[in-house]
């Protein structure tokens, strides 16, 4: 705790200023372009592969739709549980962001006006970015992967725009990963029977099942003459 306080591990300091050294480097739009997807791009692409894959649950058969659906409820609820959680947790710690300590970092801002005097363990975005990763990898493995991958691409920039240490990102990738899997059970405890119910409702039912799905109809065995009728009435003419 007292090594989070005063500026973490030496390693710590150490990544920080080789990854932030980057900017220092870097051309000007480069800079703005890694700014603008940490604040903006790498949420609302996680947000939109999760609408995605819910286009994609909605296609499969009832018990796999259901399965699919809470799963994707899930992850948005379990993002906004993790940074509740993060709240108590940062006044606990009490880390001072990067640049409060260290002169020598780059500080990169699109525009958000970001508080420099907030604490920083653990990262904000690092945590949201990492439930919907891990939401989506129940709901669907491929996509989860993709989502994973943007995760660790914000933690990332985070380190990069130097407004968090490197276990910043670190105690956001954890703390994300658990609210969502240690939390699933009694998540998909309460969310089941109601989605179960929306999926059964004549006009709630398209959110979970599609009603362009291709259902055969059972064939009319009553419009259908006997095998042998025919021929017999035939035969009596």
């Amino acid at each position: 705790m007292a090594g989070l306080t005063t500026g973490g591990p030496n390693v710590d300091v150490s990544l920080l200023y080789e990854i932030n050294g980057l900017a220092r480097q870097a051309p000007g739009w480069l800079d703005r372009t890694v700014a603008v997807l940490g604040d903006y791009g790498i949420p609302l692409t996680l947000l939109l592969l999760v609408l995605w894959c819910w286009r994609g649950a909605r296609r499969q058969d009832e018990p796999a739709a259901v399965e699919s659906f809470v799963a994707l409820v899930w992850a948005p609820l379990a993002a906004g549980a993790a940074l509740l959680l993060n709240v108590p947790l940062r006044e606990f710690v009490g880390r001072p962001r990067p640049a409060a300590q260290h002169g020598e970092v780059t500080v990169l801002d699109s525009g958000t006006g970001i508080d420099q005097s907030a604490f920083s363990f653990v990262s904000d975005h690092t945590t949201l970015a990492m439930a919907l990763g891990v939401g989506l990898f129940v709901a669907h493995r491929r996509l989860g992967f993709i989502g994973i991958g943007l995760a660790l691409l914000e933690g990332f920039t985070r380190v990069y725009m130097g407004l968090h240490y490197p276990t910043d990102v670190i105690g956001g990738l954890a703390l994300g990963t658990a609210v969502v899997l240690l939390l699933a059970p009694l998540a998909m405890a309460l969310l089941t029977p109601a989605v179960r119910a929306v999926a059964r409702s004549p006009r709630l039912g398209v959110l979970v099942r599609s009603r362009d799905r291709v259902v055969a109809r059972p064939v009319d065995l009553a419009a259908t003459p006997p095998a042998g009728r025919g021929h017999e009435s035939d035969l009596a003419a």
